[in-house]
């Protein structure tokens, strides 16, 4: 048709560096995201603008911000992501069935679980990989993993999910906090405690690890924002927070941060997650591996 428009021929690459953008709301944290220089993420998404015909994101002194274009564009440009994804995740799996990447978060270890597969099943290819606890689930919609080993909470729709085994939860704290010789401690105890946000975390996840609110309908102390796991050990050895963990050996890690039991509060649940619609025979051979392997660390 002669007054139809011409349909853009668009990058995934240019569409996923844009999501990153929009996700860390700031070029320079989703350049690293990405590993890839800011100049050239800049560069990118002019590229894409230029696709598009159509501004997506204004620089602001805090970061970036979506235009209205850009507003209207990240939805389309998440599905699109997902439905090319899917699309590789569906032919790789008619091409070669015996492929599984099992996924895992900070502090879980899958090893067990993994080399056991690997054991039963020697002609797959077995992978792990990495995965920060704000993308678990669309890692795994997305076929970037086909089985998770994390920690709840996270949305869990359209997945299957086992929990594998419980781990008490602890209060971190630097070495010359009050109560860093105590046995146990309880809410009360950190009542006025500020306790860390995780900035890129869903409100429920926040919610869980800070006990927010308390069983008596008070709020949690408001402590720093952090962008990563890993920061929390900073802003604890420098006093600026306490935080929740789980596991008997989450203070262990550092030698200026000490883990002390959590009393009165629920154990941290360590589960399996993989798409509920997934048949796959090494899905189900892993699940069996990881109910075997994966039963807890050892008590300190």
């Amino acid at each position: 048709m002669s007054g139809s428009l011409p349909v853009p021929d668009l990058d995934l690459r240019l569409v996923r560096y844009f999501t990153a953008v929009a996700e860390h709301r700031h070029f320079g944290r989703a350049a690293e995201a990405l590993r890839i220089t800011q100049p050239s993420l800049s560069r990118q998404i002019r590229n894409l603008e230029r696709q598009l015909g159509a501004r997506l994101l204004d620089r602001t002194p805090q970061g970036s911000r979506l235009t209205e274009a850009g507003e209207v564009f990240l939805p389309r440009a998440k599905a699109l992501l997902r439905s090319a994804a899917q699309a590789a995740a569906h032919t790789r799996a008619a091409a070669d069935p015996a492929r599984i990447t099992v996924g895992y978060t900070a502090g879980i270890i899958v090893t067990p679980a993994v080399r056991e597969l690997r054991r039963r099943h020697p002609d797959a290819e077995v992978h792990s990989q990495y995965v920060d606890c704000t993308g678990i689930h669309t890692a795994l919609l997305g076929h970037q993993v086909d089985a998770m080993v994390t920690r709840l909470p996270f949305p869990t729709g359209r997945l299957h999910v086992t929990v594998l085994y419980s781990e008490p939860r602890v209060l971190l704290v630097p070495l010359d906090h009050r109560l860093a010789g105590e046995e146990s401690v309880t809410l009360d105890d950190i009542a006025d405690e500020p306790l860390p946000h995780l900035r890129q975390a869903a409100p429920d996840w926040n919610a869980y690890w800070r006990v927010d609110p308390r069983p008596d309908g008070r709020p949690a102390p408001d402590g720093p924002f952090i962008d990563a796991l890993e920061d929390k050990f900073e802003v604890i050895a420098a006093g600026e927070a306490v935080a929740i963990a789980a596991g008997p050996r989450a203070g262990a890690l550092r030698p200026d941060v000490v883990g002390i039991p959590l009393r009165g509060v629920e154990p941290s649940h360590v589960v399996l997650a993989t798409r509920a619609d997934d048949r796959s025979r090494l899905v189900a051979a892993f699940r069996t591996a990881a109910r075997a392997r994966l039963t807890g660390p050892a008590p300190a």
